[in-house]
C-alpha cells in the first residue's frame, strides 16, 4: 500500500524526495501518515482538496481488497 500511495503522490509534487509514508497499525486499523515537503502540501491536498479526496478514494478501494482492517489516510507537513 505504501508503494501505491508513493506511485501517486511523488509525480504530483515538486519535491519527491521529501515524500514519505509512515504506517500505524492498531488492532482494528490501518493508518498511513503521508509526509510531503510543506511547499507541496497544497498540491496534494489540491483546491477543495480533492486531490486528497481521489488519492484516498484509491487508496481505501485498493486496501478492501487486501485487508481485513479499516484503512485512514492523513496527510501531514
Amino acid at each position: 500500500m505504501q508503494e501505491l500511495i508513493l506511485s501517486i503522490v511523488k509525480p504530483i509534487v515538486d519535491y519527491p524526495d521529501d515524500v514519505r509514508v509512515h504506517v500505524k497499525e492498531e488492532e482494528q486499523r490501518i493508518t498511513y501518515h503521508l509526509s510531503v515537503h510543506e511547499n507541496d502540501i497544497g498540491k496534494v491536498i489540491g483546491r477543495h482538496g480533492r486531490v486528497a479526496k481521489a488519492i484516498r478514494t484509491v487508496v481505501y478501494a485498493a486496501a478492501g481488497l487486501k485487508q481485513h482492517k479499516k484503512v485512514y489516510m492523513e496527510i501531514d507537513e
